[in-house]
């Protein structure tokens, strides 16, 4: 499995139009320069059909948006694991907000993940999940409560009582998963007040990867943590 030094910044680039095709593998490359230049890690999670062309273009971890449990066979439409490690995927997101699972497939999924040498990163919306996903022992676990996401509006801002509430009933299950936050983040603040919450690391989408200058974006959230 991908050994991934902390903290990090992982960076979803959903469906969006400016992180689609040739112009992911130009994000994931600026990420990658930005990662090099800073010696903070970065991963981008690109769309399953960019994982290809991603992972030849740069040497940066890159993720899938999603895997279903399963094994090779009659399964049409699904994302196997097999077929991501074919595509040079170091790890995955499960149950993203915008990509529910039911617990059980998203322990299928984790332990399909484990034989493949798949780092899981599992997104969970409130307290309750969260504490429910660090009992199947993922790689890491992102917490984001859904009604932030894609608004600016940070949890760090917002509900900062949700993320360190969140680490405290983690660390009870477990006590080595990597905590991240996630939803609304953009700005160097919300990655160091996300750090002093308790979290190792950050998820985050639009900030980068909607912006104009997103090189600039990435150098101003990485910039505290090389303080």
């Amino acid at each position: 499995m991908v050994k991934i030094d902390l903290p990090v910044v992982a960076v979803n680039f959903k469906t969006y139009p400016q992180a689609t095709g040739e112009r992911a593998v130009a994000l994931a490359k600026t990420c990658e320069t930005v990662s090099k230049e800073s010696g903070v890690s970065v991963v981008v999670a690109p769309q399953i059909p960019d994982i290809y062309r991603v992972s030849l273009a740069v040497d940066i971890p890159v993720f899938s948006q999603h895997l279903d449990p399963g094994d090779p066979g009659r399964y049409t439409g699904h994302v196997l694991g097999e077929t991501l490690v074919e595509s040079g995927c170091s790890g995955t997101l499960i149950n993203h907000s915008e990509k529910r699972m039911q617990l059980a497939d998203i322990e299928d999924a984790i332990r399909k993940a484990e034989t493949l040498g798949l780092y899981t990163i599992v997104c969970t919306n409130n307290p309750l999940v969260s504490v429910a996903a660090a009992a199947l022992n993922p790689s890491a676990i992102a917490v984001e409560p859904p009604e932030l996401i894609g608004t600016g509006i940070s949890v760090t801002q917002a509900q900062p009582e949700v993320i360190s509430g969140t680490v405290d009933q983690i660390r009870v299950v477990n006590e080595n998963v990597t905590i991240l936050c996630g939803a609304g983040i953009s700005t160097g603040d919300d990655v160091v007040a996300s750090i002093r919450l308790g979290a190792q690391g950050v998820l985050l989408a639009s900030a980068v990867a909607k912006s104009d200058k997103p090189g600039d974006v990435l150098r101003g959230l990485v910039e505290p943590l090389l303080k």
